[in-house]
């Protein structure tokens, strides 16, 4: 089967997306619609490309492409367009009078002068749903800040709620604020989508970065602000300075072992510890955090990994190995769930990537494309826009729009 055919089988078939975005935020929210079988055309501008096609992880490239690209763009088709030309301008727009979703994360004010703001693009097409991915959103004193994931965090307060007292702010290794704000532009196209079946009308979408660590903080937020009790960190060592002891990370004899919220009592056990297993009330591992972090912060030294985990389960305490990637490509349940799998690139060849995280029965989510390209399918999307051959051409000699491919073949 064709990708097109397979498109045909997936819950989002039909959907065209028109993804103007770059970094991560963006680009991953695209590449999800595009995993549930939307039609994703990615607009980016002659010459470079988007920012991940020239800068990535230590410019470390996968067969010719910066590895965070391909990571970011499978499932994608692209066209290069140049917005600030009045002939790439009128091709973009016709590409949006065609389109359900329009996706971009510019800075405030440059989408409309580019000709992409939300008024333009609704007077040209009323049923299109637009999502702007910002750090701050459109209002309140940051809306013109710059804003990057550590940035945000920085600001979310988190980084006070993990390490010891003694310790500055831990960052998160995870690039949470940046993945979940796409996620959650995800789930607001969804939703809007669903709103359009109803009114037959788009609407406009802002998702912030600040706003998303927050809300994934409620637990801790609503503590605070109901009650003005903050996560305070121990002296010891903690995974989080609201979650009493053991709630950690230890070493062991050859590497780390995590021990989730568990029953005092029950770690006793595991360890033949009598001071543990008189910890029977659960604000005994908040009351006596730092001497039980204390008391158990060298206890693994002396087993491997395996042997604390098989004790663990016996017990009934939630604990779990510390992996490094190596150990993460070797582990049975990855290889079993089949999570690492090959994505489509060019000339044929396949690289290696992670699989759709969500599954679906009826129609389940697909690697159909990798990551296309600068301009690969400019000359197709432009056809399908119903361009007559010699407007292509001319568009193409103009510069308005590129077409990276035949550049190759010429």
């Amino acid at each position: 089967m064709t990708t097109d055919d397979l498109a045909q089988e997936m819950a989002l078939a039909g959907l065209r997306v028109i993804d103007a975005t770059q970094m991560l935020a963006g680009p991953i929210a695209g590449a999800r619609l595009g995993d549930l079988g939307a039609d994703v055309i990615k607009v980016e501008p002659p010459g470079s490309g988007e920012f991940n096609r020239t800068h990535g992880f230590a410019d470390i490239r996968v067969k010719g492409e910066m590895s965070t690209f391909l990571a970011l763009n499978r499932n994608k088709r692209s066209i290069a367009v140049d917005l600030k030309s009045e002939a790439g301008r009128a091709v973009f727009h016709d590409l949006c009078r065609r389109g359900d979703v329009f996706l971009e994360n510019f800075r405030r004010g440059t989408a409309a002068r580019l000709g992409a703001g939300w008024e333009e693009l609704h007077a040209l097409n009323p049923r299109l749903i637009y999502c702007s991915i910002t750090a701050y959103g459109s209002q309140g004193p940051y809306r013109d800040r710059p804003g990057q994931d550590l940035v945000v965090q920085g600001y979310s307060g988190s980084m006070f709620s993990v390490g010891r007292r003694s310790d500055p702010p831990l960052p998160s290794a995870l690039w949470a604020a940046d993945v979940m704000s796409g996620y959650q532009a995800v789930i607001g196209i969804l939703a809007a989508l669903e709103a359009r079946h109803r009114t037959g009308e788009g609407q406009q979408i802002e998702v912030d970065m600040f706003s998303t660590v927050l809300d994934t903080q409620l637990q801790e937020l609503v503590t605070y602000l109901n009650t003005g009790i903050q996560p305070e960190r121990s002296e010891e060592f903690s995974a989080h300075a609201f979650i009493p002891a053991p709630y950690g990370v230890y070493k062991t004899a050859d590497g780390w072992l995590t021990l989730a919220m568990t029953e005092l009592p029950r770690l006793g056990e595991v360890l033949d510890d009598d001071y543990l297993r008189s910890l029977t009330r659960y604000k005994d591992g908040s009351t006596y955090r730092d001497e039980v972090y204390a008391r158990i912060r060298d206890a693994f030294i002396d087993l491997p990994t395996s042997e604390w985990l098989r004790k663990c389960d016996a017990a009934g305490v939630w604990a779990g190995p510390v992996y490094k990637y190596e150990d993460l490509e070797k582990d049975a349940h990855v290889i079993a769930t089949g999570m690492f799998v090959e994505q489509p690139h060019h000339g044929g060849e396949t690289v290696r990537t992670v699989r759709p995280p969500l599954r679906l029965s009826a129609t389940p989510a697909r690697i159909r494309r990798g990551a296309p390209k600068l301009g690969a399918d400019s000359r197709e999307i432009l056809r399908e826009l119903g361009y007559a051959e010699d407007r292509i051409v001319a568009l193409l000699k103009s510069g308005a729009v590129a077409d990276l491919k035949s550049k190759e073949q010429a």
